[in-house]
């Protein structure tokens, strides 16, 4: 079974592009997932200049490609559920190359990224389309009316 469940920050804004022959939306960013280490092992490594996090390639297409887009940005927090996808490409000068990325099916958005507020980003608020309130009775009318215990089945 090839599952992956990640938890972390993006390392940058995510890229967004679309399939020319299809027009799908994909979405490309870094996740920077922390390892799991003692405070004092975490302290050592970062003073000698070790990393303490990975840095994974997730890829994600459609809907949810253009919502990482919209939504997330540089040290977001989000939880990635995919695959694992390994490749391998030539460079110029001859070299292979093997790739090992996340192909993600879904994305959740955990947090705030680093000094954002928890409202979406680019100070976008959210407001509901009028027509959502149609319908619903004013505020003066009693909609509620009291039950008698007597209806009660029970």
């Amino acid at each position: 079974m090839n599952s992956v469940v990640l938890i972390g920050r993006l390392a940058r804004d995510p890229e967004l592009r679309f399939i020319p022959s299809t027009g799908m939306a994909v979405a490309k960013f870094t996740l920077a997932v922390d390892r799991e280490m003692s405070r004092d092992k975490k302290q050592e490594a970062t003073s000698q200049g070790k990393q303490t996090a990975d840095f994974i390639g997730i890829t994600v297409f459609g809907k949810q490609a253009e919502n990482c887009a919209n939504y997330l940005a540089k040290g977001s927090q989000c939880a990635v559920h995919g695959r694992i996808s390994t490749g391998s490409y030539t460079t110029q000068s001859g070299e292979k190359r093997y790739t090992t990325d996340i192909v993600a099916d879904r994305i959740e958005f955990v947090g705030a990224g680093k000094g954002q507020s928890s409202s979406p980003q680019q100070g976008r608020p959210v407001q509901p389309d009028s027509s959502f309130f149609d319908g619903f009775p004013d505020e003066d009318n009693d909609i509620f009316q009291p039950v008698d215990d007597e209806d009660i089945p029970f």
